[in-house]
C-alpha cells in the first residue's frame, strides 16, 4: 500500500508544470536514468566478466573482445546519432534531462574510463595469464634473432605482395579509410629544396591498410611455448621494403570509426531494395566520429590525420597496446582447441524434451498439443525440422514467414527455397533494415526470389522484427495452420549463444490471427482485432499497460499481486512510469534485464517494490518473457519486442501468450531460475550503478549452468524442478 510519505512525494511530484519529452514522458533526472550511460554500464559488466578470474581463461578472452565489439557498435549507431542530432542543433532533454551535449561529454569521459581498464587487463592480467600457460602474445621487438628472420621471411613471402601503400601528394589525395579497419601511417622525408641543399626537408605522408585477408596474429612456435605476433607491427618493421629510395621518418597506428546508420527515405524511394544497397555504398564514407591511435603517435603524423580526415581532439582515443581488441576471438577461437581446460565446458544442445519421440511427423505432434523450445539448452533442429518436412509435405499448400537475422549459411533458406521449387505458396517478409545484416539479407532476398519465392520488405517507416512462421496444411477434417512464435531470429548460429524460447502451436485461434498478420504485413488489411497475437506499433503497449494497470487495480483491492519481466531493455517512459505506479499501489515488480534499464528501482517513495538484476554468462540473454500474477489466474507470455520506444513504436512487433500448462510450466521455470540466480547477476542500485550479489550465507546457483543441467535432465526423462503457483521468496540483494 502507499505511505503517506510516499503520497507526499508523489504530490510534490505532480506540482507545476513539467518538461516533457517527446513521446510526453517527464523529463526528471530523479526519475530516471540516461539510456546512452545505462548502456555503458552495461558493457562494463561484460567487462567485469572478462577480470573475473573465477572464469576460464579464454573465456575472458572472450569477454574482452565482445567488449571491444560492443563499443565499437556503440559508437558507429548510439553515438553516430546523438552527433546527427548536435549537427542539427536539436535542443530537447532525454528523459534523464541531459542535453545531447551533456551526454556526449559523459559519454566521453566514461568510454575513456572502460577503454583504460579494458587495456590494463589485457596487459596486466590476461597477458602474463596466457605466459603461465605457454601462450606468449609478443611484440616483434621482444623477438630473438630467428623468431624475427622467420618474421621477415613471412612478410617477404605472404603479407608483402598484399600490401598497397598509398602516397598522399598533390596528384594522390588522401585516401577512403574504411570504418574498423587497421591502418599503419608513415612519414617520409620529401626532396631537398632544388636552390639550397641545406633546406630543411619536406614531408611526406603515406598509409597503408593492414590486411584483413591474412590472420592478424602471426604465430610462431618457440621453446618456451606458443606465441604471436600482431601483423601490424612484422609490417612496421618492414616498412623501408615498401619505400625504398625514400628515408622513413616515423611510422604509427591509426583506425577509424565511421557513422553507420542509415539516411533511408521510404517515401521517396522508388525500390527498397537498390536503396538500402546505395546507402550501405554510402557507409564507408561517412562521418569519422572515433580516430584511435598507438600511444606516442609522432604529433606530425597525428596533426596530418585530424587535418586531413576533419577530426576533433576530443574524437581521439590513444592506446598502450594493440588497437582493436576483436582479435582476442579470433585468438579465442585457435588456442580453445588446444587448451581445453582453459575454456568452459563444451555445451551440446540437447534435444529437445517435448520432442522427446522424435521428429517424425512434426505436424501430428503439434496439433495434439502445444510444444515449447528454449536455446541455446535445446537444439534448433526442431525449428529447421518444422520447415523441411512443411517443403516436402505435399499436404502443405503454403509457408509464410519473416526473417530479421540469418546466418550465412541457412538451412532455413534451404528449406524455403526447396518449399517454392515443390510448387507451395511460399511468401517471406526479409527486413533489410536488420542493422549490419542489410547486405546478408540483400543476397538471401535475392535468392530466393530466383528460387520462386514471393518476397516482401517491409512496411515502409517500420522495422518487421516479429519472429513467426505460418504453415497452411490440407488434412482431412479442412485447412489446418500450424505455427512457430518465437523471442528471437531464426538463425541457426546465434541459436546456440543467444538464449531464445520458441513456441508451436496449431491453434485454431493463433493460426487466424497469423493469417490476419500476414496478410496486413503484405496487403492494406488491418483487423479490428486480435484473438491471440498483440501486434506492435498500434496495439501492444496499450496491452502491456492495460496488464500492469489490472495488477494496481488487485494490489489496491487487497488482492495479490505481481509482474516478473524478462526483456534486453527497458526504456520507455510510459511503461516505466505505470512500472512505478504499481509500485507505489504495492505491486511486487521483478525486472531482469540485461542491457540498457532507464528504470531507478529501489527509490523510496517510488520504486521501492522494484528490483532490477541483470544476467551475464557465456549465452547472451535474448528472450523476452512477461508474467502477470492476476490474483492467480496467471497470465504468460513471449516476445520478440523489448520495453522500448522503437519496438513499440516503430517496429512490427508480436506478443503472444502461452497457454499449454506444460508449456506454461516451463516458462516460470526459466523465470525462477533467473531470479534465484546468485552466480550471475548484477543488481542494479538507484544511482545507476550495478552490483554482484553478495554470496555470504547463500547458495551459489549459476542460472546458466542450471538451465543446462535441467534440459539434460528433461533431454534424459528424468524428474525436473515442481513448479506451482508463481509465488518464491523476494530474493535479497544486499
Amino acid at each position: 500500500m502507499t505511505t503517506k510519505k510516499s503520497k507526499s512525494r508523489k504530490e510534490n511530484r505532480s506540482d507545476g508544470p513539467k518538461n516533457r519529452d517527446n513521446a510526453g514522458v517527464e523529463v526528471n533526472a530523479d526519475r530516471y536514468l540516461n539510456r546512452e550511460l545505462s548502456w555503458l554500464e552495461f558493457n562494463d559488466r561484460i567487462l567485469s566478466e572478462a577480470r573475473d578470474t573465477k572464469h576460464p581463461l579464454l573465456e575472458r578472452l572472450k569477454f574482452l573482445s565482445i567488449t571491444a565489439s560492443n563499443l565499437d557498435e556503440f559508437f558507429i549507431v548510439r553515438v553516430a546519432s546523438l552527433r546527427d542530432m548536435l549537427s542539427i542543433q536539436y535542443n530537447e532533454r532525454d528523459i534523464s534531462g541531459l542535453t545531447v551535449g551533456e551526454q556526449l561529454t559523459r559519454i566521453n569521459a566514461k568510454t575513456r574510463a572502460s577503454m583504460s581498464l579494458m587495456y590494463s587487463t589485457y596487459s596486466r592480467s590476461l597477458l602474463p595469464s596466457l605466459r603461465s600457460h605457454g601462450v606468449m602474445v609478443l611484440d616483434y621487438d621482444d623477438l630473438d634473432k630467428k623468431s624475427r628472420a622467420i618474421a621477415d621471411r613471412f612478410f617477404r613471402t605472404t603479407i608483402y605482395p598484399v600490401l598497397t601503400p598509398m602516397a598522399v601528394d598533390a596528384a594522390r589525395p588522401f585516401p577512403l579509410i574504411y570504418s574498423r579497419q587497421l591502418n599503419l601511417a608513415v612519414l617520409i622525408e620529401g626532396p631537398r629544396g632544388e636552390d639550397n641543399e641545406t633546406e630543411e626537408s619536406e614531408y611526406r605522408f603515406a598509409t597503408i591498410q593492414i590486411p584483413t585477408v591474412i590472420s592478424r596474429m602471426f604465430e610462431l612456435r618457440l621453446a618456451e611455448g606458443v606465441a604471436f605476433v600482431p601483423i601490424e607491427q612484422i609490417i612496421r618493421a618492414n616498412v623501408n621494403a615498401l619505400f625504398s629510395g625514400s628515408k622513413v621518418i616515423s611510422t604509427g597506428y591509426y583506425r577509424v570509426i565511421r557513422n553507420a546508420d542509415l539516411d533511408i527515405d521510404e517515401d521517396e524511394a522508388e525500390d527498397l531494395l537498390k536503396e538500402i544497397e546505395e546507402q550501405v555504398r554510402l557507409r564507408r564514407f561517412a562521418e569519422i566520429i572515433r580516430l584511435e591511435v598507438n600511444d606516442g603517435l609522432d604529433g606530425r603524423l597525428l596533426q596530418y590525420i585530424t587535418e586531413s580526415l576533419l577530426i576533433e581532439k576530443d574524437d581521439i582515443f590513444s592506446f598502450s597496446g594493440p588497437i582493436d581488441l576483436t582479435f582476442l576471438m579470433k585468438l579465442y577461437s585457435r588456442l580453445s582447441p588446444d587448451f581445453p581446460e582453459l575454456c568452459d565446458p563444451p555445451h551440446r544442445p540437447q534435444k529437445a524434451a517435448m520432442f522427446n519421440d522424435g521428429y517424425e511427423n512434426i505436424f501430428e505432434q503439434i496439433a495434439e498439443k502445444d510444444r515449447l523450445v528454449h536455446h541455446p539448452y535445446e537444439s534448433f533442429e526442431p525449428v529447421v525440422e518444422f520447415l523441411r518436412q512443411a517443403a516436402e509435405d505435399p499436404n502443405v499448400l503454403a509457408i509464410k514467414q519473416t526473417l530479421y537475422r540469418v546466418s550465412s549459411d541457412s538451412p532455413v533458406i534451404d528449406c524455403l527455397a526447396l518449399a517454392a521449387q515443390n510448387g507451395k505458396q511460399v511468401m517471406v517478409l526479409v527486413e533489410l533494415k536488420a542493422r549490419f545484416d542489410e547486405e546478408n539479407n540483400i543476397n538471401w532476398a535475392k535468392k530466393l526470389e530466383n528460387a520462386g519465392c514471393h518476397v516482401i520488405y517491409g512496411m515502409v517507416g517500420l522495422k518487421t522484427h516479429s519472429k513467426i512462421t505460418l504453415i497452411v496444411r490440407s488434412e482431412d477434417t479442412g485447412i489446418k495452420r500450424y505455427l512457430h512464435l518465437a523471442t528471437g531470429n531464426y538463425n541457426n548460429v546465434t541459436a546456440r549463444i543467444y538464449t531464445d524460447i520458441g513456441m508451436f502451436t496449431a491453434s485454431e485461434p493463433f493460426g487466424i490471427d497469423a493469417s490476419e498478420f500476414f496478410n496486413m504485413l503484405s496487403g492494406f488489411s488491418e483487423p479490428p482485432e486480435w484473438r491471440r497475437l498483440v501486434p506492435a506499433p498500434v496495439w501492444m503497449k496499450d496491452f502491456f499497460i492495460s496488464k500492469i494497470e489490472r495488477e494496481i487495480y488487485n494490489a489496491k483491492s487487497g488482492k495479490k499481486a505481481r509482474i516478473v519481466a524478462k526483456v534486453n531493455s527497458l526504456v520507455d517512459g510510459k511503461v516505466i512510469d505505470k512500472l512505478y505506479e504499481a509500485s507505489e499501489a504495492g505491486v511486487r515488480i521483478d525486472l531482469i534485464v540485461r542491457g540498457i534499464c532507464c528504470l531507478r528501482p529501489g527509490v523510496q517513495g517510488l520504486s521501492d517494490n522494484i528490483t532490477v538484476r541483470s544476467i551475464t554468462g557465456r549465452f547472451l540473454e535474448h528472450s523476452r518473457v512477461f508474467f502477470f500474477h492476476n490474483d492467480g489466474r496467471e497470465d504468460i507470455y513471449l516476445s520478440s519486442a523489448d520495453w522500448m520506444p522503437r519496438n513499440l513504436d516503430r517496429r512490427i512487433e508480436l506478443l503472444f501468450p502461452v497457454e499449454e500448462e506444460s508449456c506454461r510450466a516451463r516458462v516460470k521455470e526459466i523465470l525462477i531460475v533467473a531470479l534465484e540466480d546468485t552466480v550471475r547477476s548484477h543488481w542494479l542500485a538507484p544511482d545507476g550503478s550495478y552490483h554482484k550479489v553478495d554470496l555470504r550465507g547463500k547458495k551459489r546457483l549459476d542460472s546458466q549452468r542450471e538451465l543446462i543441467r535441467l534440459a539434460e535432465a528433461a533431454a534424459e526423462e528424468q524428474p525436473q524442478r515442481a513448479v506451482g503457483l508463481f509465488e518464491p521468496e523476494k530474493p535479497s540483494n544486499e
